[in-house]
């Protein structure tokens, strides 16, 4: 195995591997034959992930970042790779590459590293990825590791082998070859599951999944939602006001918030009850160990279930593994190993910190253990790099699909960073072309309900309104819609099925109110599926709930292009997977965005495929020009 001990002309190797987290980053380095050790930066094993961008362009990371964050949380992004599938963030007024974000979180962990050292760098460094993430997802990693000034001698180590080969390492725990290992990986933005088997050169992943919409920050919204409801009634408007984060002392507000139910969940790992500090008017709210289980069981359940669906699909039962490993910081929560227990009658291991374990293994992986599909993987840096043409892989984070349009365009980004294609023999129809097909059909389907939705909505005449007009949500209609979303849905406004909210699906947000106005309607044609639209006040807010809905897909394909009509501009993203499928279309200029969404309930292997998806509401739901 490659470890500390071994040479390079006679000298020590320096070894550094890095586990770039959701929420925080983790380093270990074995240097002069001592064991790995973790790299404490700013006097902490683990760094937080988080940027800031300065005025004058400076990218302040970790724990000073969460210092600025406080004077304007605008120009602050606390986890960067959950955004990984966006080329670019908006912080204040400055648009920053995703891959040199990321990247200002390596060079802090490798300037620290490098002080260690005396001033010599490492002489080959490993970083860990989740198992599930394509080549468009490793470029971006190997992007910012390079922009970081890493070298050359870079290698990309899948997560749950690196767990693999930590719990290999003790004693005791030796796995010999043909024993498998299932990987418990609840992180702060995903919870991922792979079983991973022992060979003659190390490990092997033979069984992979993961649930995009379950981590550490879903537990902490869960329980801001609760303590919400606590103080919620004693000044509404207030409450909503914090949510909606209007102001800059609205937004500091919420940031100190979000910290205090952060270590709220935290302490509730280790004690029975505490304590949330609540901003004024509001009072202290106590909670329990009980009330957070309560909250969280339903989607620990789904994890579980996932677990033993995934470790039978590798041709195992629970009792014949050599073990279920947990890792990330979020499976510290006590319920995770009793519900593991009762549900596959396997009682879970936890060796060390589970925030280390990942960086701590890939110490251990041996050279014949680091898969091909990690190493023959393009360099987007390099000089002259196409841009990457492979599909789309599975999301793996909140937000993790591009931002909005401000309204000052941006400029392009470079030409290294990767982009992601239409799905190949689906191209994009021309406008002309779908408008003869669409007259064509209704010709035949004259006198019939479903014209309206055949033709695109919007060709009907619908007001048209400016961007500032649509800058705050108006009074509703009957049925649910401004004057801003009547001009969004075109046609489909006039359809006898549309009604205010988000229904009861699985798109609902809990908090539906703090996103703005809403209104649903039914979509012929897609069985399982309905469109939503959404008035806000805040684009960011719109932002983040669109892009939880995009990563819950898991899909390995996402489809995207622009789209106009009544007046209207933005862009559309179509994601789909096994269970369910998601298009949102987003207004470039004001706080107004639309989603399909689609539950797989024929029975099929998928749903409705991303391409097919991007048809249907081109030829259905997009506004008419």
């Amino acid at each position: 195995m490659i470890g500390a001990t071994d040479t390079d002309k006679g000298r020590a190797v320096r070894v550094l591997s890095v586990d770039l987290g959701t929420s925080n980053t983790v380093a270990v380095l074995s240097a002069h034959g001592q064991p790995p050790r973790v790299v404490e930066v700013d006097g902490a094993a683990t760094m937080p992930s988080a940027v800031f961008a300065e005025e004058d362009g400076r990218l302040m990371v970790g724990r000073d970042a969460e210092r600025r964050a406080r004077l304007d949380p605008t120009r602050f992004e606390p986890n960067p790779k959950r955004r990984v599938d966006e080329q670019t963030l908006l912080l204040g007024d400055d648009v920053v590459p995703v891959n040199e974000a990321l990247a200002a979180v390596l060079r802090r962990v490798l300037d620290e590293t490098t002080r260690q050292l005396g001033g010599e760098q490492p002489d080959e460094v490993r970083l860990t990825h989740p198992a599930q993430w394509g080549p468009v997802r490793r470029d971006v990693l190997l992007s910012a590791a390079r922009l970081a000034g890493m070298g050359a001698a870079l290698s990309l180590v899948p997560e749950p082998v690196a767990a693999a080969a930590h719990f290999a390492s003790f004693p005791g725990r030796t796995l010999a070859p043909g024993q498998a290992l299932a990987v418990y990986d609840l992180g702060a933005g995903t919870f991922d599951v792979a079983v991973v088997g022992a060979t003659q050169n190390g490990f092997t992943v033979l069984a992979e999944d993961g649930l995009p919409d379950l981590g550490g920050l879903d537990v902490d919204q869960a329980l801001l939602v609760h303590v919400g409801r606590e103080v919620s009634h004693r000044d509404p408007q207030r409450w909503q006001r914090l949510l909606r984060r209007e102001s800059t002392a609205d937004r500091r507000t919420r940031r100190a918030l979000q910290e205090d139910v952060k270590d709220a969940k935290e302490t509730l790992s280790r004690h029975p009850q505490t304590e949330v500090p609540m901003p004024e008017p509001f009072t202290d709210v106590l909670v329990t160990r009980a009330e957070l289980e309560a909250l969280v069981r339903p989607a620990l359940l789904r994890s579980v279930e996932l677990l033993g669906r995934t470790v039978h699909s590798a041709g195992f039962a629970p009792d014949r593994l050599a073990g279920i490993y947990l890792v990330g910081g979020s499976s510290r929560l006590p319920l995770v190993g009793t519900m593991i227990a009762e549900k596959l009658g396997v009682v879970p291991t936890s060796l060390d910190q589970p925030e280390t374990a990942v960086a701590m293994g890939a110490h251990h992986v041996t050279a014949d253990g680091i898969s091909m599909r990690t190493q023959n993987v393009a360099h987007p840096v390099a000089a002259g790099a196409a841009r990457q043409t492979g599909p789309h892989p599975a999301p793996a984070g909140y937000g993790g699909y591009p931002a909005p349009t401000p309204a000052v365009v941006p400029p392009p980004p470079p030409a290294s960073f990767p982009s992601y294609p239409k799905a190949e023999g689906t191209p994009r129809r021309g406008r002309r072309g779908l408008l003869a097909g669409v007259a064509a059909a209704v010709v035949l389907l004259v006198g019939t309900g479903l014209a309206v939705w055949l033709l695109p909505s919007g060709a009907l005449t619908t007001p048209t309104y400016t961007a500032e007009e649509c800058r705050q949500p108006g009074q509703p209609d009957e049925r649910g819609f401004t004057g801003c979303l009547r001009q969004l849905a075109g046609g489909v406004a006039d359809d006898d099925t549309c009604g205010p909210g988000m229904g009861t699906g699985p798109a609902a947000a809990a908090d539906a109110e703090a996103l703005g106005v809403s209104v649903t309607c039914s979509t012929p044609g897609l069985a399982g599926a309905q469109v939503t639209y959404l008035h806000g006040s805040s684009v960011d807010d719109l932002t983040q709930y669109t892009n939880g809905l995009l990563d819950r897909t898991g899909g390995g394909e996402v489809v995207q292009a622009d789209w106009k009509g009544n007046g209207l501009t933005g862009r559309y993203f179509a994601a789909g997977g096994r269970d369910s499928s998601v298009l949102v279309f987003r207004v470039a200029d004001r706080p107004l965005v639309g989603f399909i969404y689609q539950v797989n309930t024929t029975g099929q292997e998928s749903a409705t495929s991303p391409a097919a998806l991007a048809d249907y509401f081109e030829q259905s739901i997009q506004p008419g020009e």
